[in-house]
């Protein structure tokens, strides 16, 4: 009597575990769809309104603190709006940890021009343009960056101010108010400033 090795099963070294020779099963996807992975398909921990309108002189962006885990109003010091450089700011809306993702590219960016040394810096049309890309990059690849973004800062003198949200839409305007504030703040601040070109010298209550 004699015995074939393809009639040989060795046991496996621990329970459910992989045996000698075998291929191992792991839990997710199976053989054929192992490319194949499940992205996240919502924020986690998300700020909210961003609420920015642009004057004579410059640009004004402001927004809280809170970062919310769901809707648990969870943490209390979440700065969201950075100071890139003398001439641009951004504010972000949406999840924090992309927030900070974003943020640290930004922030080497800054370096780089720094340790370029040639006179130039980053202006708001320039960031605008980029988070444009890299939004609708990540939006293409069914990864986006679940973010509200918005830019602000002195353009050749003149302010500008422009938003990019998670799809990679992007518009300008003078008063731009990102999540709950979208609804809420945008059309008293539209019909403010309207008020405001149309009568200059009158006082208006806003």
């Amino acid at each position: 009597m004699f015995s074939t090795y393809d009639t040989f099963s060795a046991p496996s070294f621990w329970q459910n575990g992989p045996a000698p020779g075998a291929i191992h099963n792991f839990p997710g996807p199976q053989t054929g769809n192992t490319h194949l992975f499940q992205r996240s398909q919502a924020p986690v921990t998300t700020a909210t309104s961003i609420v920015a309108i642009t004057f004579n002189k410059g640009v004004l962006i402001a927004g809280d603190m809170l970062g919310s885990y769901g809707s648990l109003a969870r943490f209390r010091n979440c700065p969201r709006i950075m100071k890139v450089n003398d001439n641009v700011i951004l504010g972000a809306g949406g999840d924090y940890a992309d927030f900070q993702y974003v943020k640290d590219f930004i922030d080497q960016k800054v370096i780089d021009e720094q340790c370029l040394d040639d006179g130039f810096i980053m202006k708001p049309k320039s960031l605008y343009c980029w988070l444009t890309r890299v939004m609708y990059n990540r939006r293409s690849k069914f990864d986006p960056l679940w973010n509200n973004f918005v830019v602000g800062g002195l353009q050749d003198g003149e302010p500008f101010l422009g938003t990019i949200d998670k799809l990679g839409t992007s518009y300008e305007d003078k008063t731009i108010c990102t999540g709950y504030g979208a609804y809420m703040a945008t059309p008293l601040l539209r019909d403010a400033i309207e008020k405001i070109l149309i009568q200059p010298n009158k006082k208006h209550e806003i």
